[in-house]
């Protein structure tokens, strides 16, 4: 199991590093990101304890039973699936940043959770590109009024905007989802938005990585090209299914 993990992850940095070279980007430009959904903790021990920096979680329940596992080892963790406004509390004991930030009562259950607290958490917000129903995330066309508005809570530090992109057999299929999420993230620079900064792009999966980094990805999620399929079909992507 561990040499098969190490191949595979290394495998992975390849990939990135490929498609960094082809795209003309430094490979300090993008980040890998282990999704772990489903992965046992002493699979995903053996990723950390070899090196990856960043894993990130889809269930609360899940955050929180790996987080015990694995607290002798120093990981940064991400949130990605789907949050409940009623889970907000649980998840912020476990990590430094939201990537599923998706609407307004969402962003009002962090921030007056967070207020309690005396502290902030960094955030992305989640777009859904390819407009499928199986899919969260906000309509393109909602993207910048949704910032406008949330940045009245001080607790909440947007970092970027996060999508998950078509997935077809056909490569080129799934280019245009994409680079829609990049374009958004250029029309938010002209609107000149107080305290938006830098702005990075989490997408690509095992399936689209190279795509993504062509189009400008800054964060790869990847989950089943280190730790093996854990799904049937689309189950992979279709986030309505029960957390």
């Amino acid at each position: 199991m561990k040499e098969a993990i190490l191949y595979h992850l290394k495998q992975v940095h390849d990939r990135i590093e490929s498609a960094c070279t082809l795209s003309g980007r430094s490979t300090s430009d993008v980040q890998l990101l282990l999704a772990t959904k489903t992965v046992p903790a002493d699979k995903i021990r053996i990723a950390i304890e070899a090196g990856a920096a960043l894993i990130g979680e889809n269930k609360v329940q899940e955050l929180r039973d790996k987080s015990f596992d694995l607290k002798d080892l120093k990981i940064e963790r991400h949130f990605i699936g789907h949050l409940q406004t009623n889970k907000v509390k649980e998840v912020l004991k476990y990590v430094s940043c939201i990537q599923s930030l998706d609407r307004f009562n969402l962003a009002a259950a962090l921030d007056q959770q967070l207020q309690k607290e005396g502290r902030q958490i960094d955030v992305f917000i989640q777009v859904n590109t390819s407009f499928e129903e199986s899919k969260f995330g906000l309509a393109p066309n909602e993207v910048i009024s949704f910032i406008k508005e949330i940045k009245k809570y001080d607790t909440l530090n947007i970092k970027g905007l996060m999508t998950i992109g078509l997935l077809d057999v056909e490569k080129e299929k799934m280019r245009p989802s994409l680079r829609l999420l990049r374009t958004i993230r250029d029309q938010i620079y002209t609107e000149g938005i107080d305290g938006i900064g830098d702005l990075k792009l989490s997408m690509g999966m095992s399936q689209d990585l190279e795509l993504a980094v062509a189009e400008g990805s800054n964060l790869v999620r990847i989950g089943t090209s280190v730790f093996g399929n854990r799904f049937l079909g689309k189950e992979l992507w279709n986030e309505n299914i029960a957390e």
